[in-house]
């Protein structure tokens, strides 16, 4: 595997595997534009080295999400909706080209200028993408001289574009962009040796998504601080009365084994002692402060109380690692968002002190950007799903096609 350093891209093409995949409103217009900021170093260094710069991504699940009469939402999910910003960002001009692997594409690339910027069309418009097809990805290899994973989003998916692609390149003329390699070693601060105490947040609605990654966690941290609609399975596990919150009980099981599992491994695992309750899940609904131990029926905890902020904050205070996965309330609406944004300042805090923080997950980051603090953080993931399996220790597909 070659270093993008040392990579020979004058007068080349470089197909540059990005994630653009960064959310619209209704009128294409960009809400958060992280992911493609993140990526600008690897694009600026590649048009300084003197090559022509292709740019490849995906945009949501197009084909998950077709329209009525069976046919791609183009206007929905096209990339053309970022060449603006992406032009403005760069300072240069950005060739759009609405196929991202035909023979006029192909024919674009071949004629294109050195210094040029070019970004394909959504790769995800072509179902070959998504199941890795080796025809798809030789397609794309075609395009250019040389490769680069840069998309650390899309790392744990085996599509054409950041797997499969990347057989076609000898391994001098592939390598990752400086995003995956600052992914990569931040991941690997946590995984191979935190500086300690360690302490993980994990929040989100179920504890079915994030198993794994608590097991994993209990191998190397010292506090986990559980948040979210999860919590309140993990509450019912212990016997407590959690009225209408939102409960995984086909998990209650598991959540009781996991508390007694972390006993075993010295790994403290804090849950919230109290919640903001609403009597409707809307913004609107009436709401008040209660303890964990009895939540009433037909109310439903939405936020962490005021006690559980107290707790967790002067536990990150005295960590020196913290990871922080998934919201601790229902973040997408303002009433119930203070308890995430309170989290998002305490890292902060202890990030000021001294602290590692790695930030991971799409509410997460948008949690630290609204609380603005992101510069006071150590690191913002751009890859809430492949930072989750990285940390689980499993094998990104995105990560070994260029390692081989």
């Amino acid at each position: 595997m070659a270093n993008i350093r040392d990579l020979d891209a004058k007068g080349k093409n470089v197909l540059i595997r990005v994630d653009f995949n960064v959310p619209l409103d209704d009128q294409g217009n960009i809400l958060d534009d992280t992911r493609m900021v993140k990526a600008l170093p690897t694009i600026r260094y590649m048009l300084d080295q003197g090559a022509t710069v292709v740019i490849m991504s995906h945009l949501g699940r197009p084909l998950k999400k077709l329209l009525p009469d069976g046919s791609i939402d183009i206007e929905r999910f096209t990339l053309r909706h970022l060449v603006v910003h992406l032009m403005e960002l760069l300072e240069v001009h950005v060739e759009f080209l609405p196929n991202s692997h035909s023979k006029e594409t192909l024919d674009a690339c071949k004629i294109a200028r050195k210094g040029e910027v070019i970004l394909l069309e959504n790769t995800r418009f072509y179902p070959g993408e998504t199941k890795g097809e080796e025809e798809i990805a030789s397609q794309f290899a075609q395009l250019a001289d040389i490769y680069i994973s840069d998309a650390f989003g899309a790392a744990h998916r085996a599509h054409a574009s950041t797997s499969s692609v990347a057989k076609y390149f000898a391994p001098e003329n592939k390598a990752f962009g400086f995003l995956m390699e600052d992914e990569i070693k931040n991941g690997s601060i946590l995984l191979d040796n935190p500086t300690r105490p360690v302490t993980a947040i994990v929040g989100g609605a179920k504890v079915s998504d994030k198993i794994q990654l608590i097991e994993k966690l209990m191998e190397f941290a010292d506090n986990i601080l559980i948040g979210g609609g999860m919590s309140y399975t993990f509450l019912k596990s212990q016997g407590y009365e959690i009225g209408n919150s939102l409960c995984e009980d086909d998990y209650v099981g598991l959540a009781s084994t996991l508390l007694k599992k972390a006993e075993s491994t010295n790994t403290k695992i804090y849950l919230p002692q109290d919640s903001i309750v609403a009597n409707r899940f809307t913004a609107d609904a009436e709401t008040k402060i209660v303890s964990n131990e009895k939540i009433e029926k037909d109310w439903m905890g939405l936020d962490i109380g005021p006690q559980a902020k107290e707790t967790y904050r002067s536990v990150l205070l005295a960590s020196k690692s913290i990871l922080w996965n998934g919201p601790v309330g229902v973040f997408e609406m303002e009433a119930f968002a203070k308890g995430t944004l309170f989290l998002a300042e305490a890292i902060a805090e202890a990030t000021d002190n001294g602290a590692y923080s790695l930030i991971g997950g799409g509410d997460s980051v948008s949690a630290v950007n609204q609380a603005d603090v992101s510069d006071r953080v150590s690191f913002i993931s751009t890859g809430g799903g492949a930072m989750l399996e990285f940390l689980e220790g499993k094998t990104l597909p995105g990560i070994a096609a260029i390692n081989g």
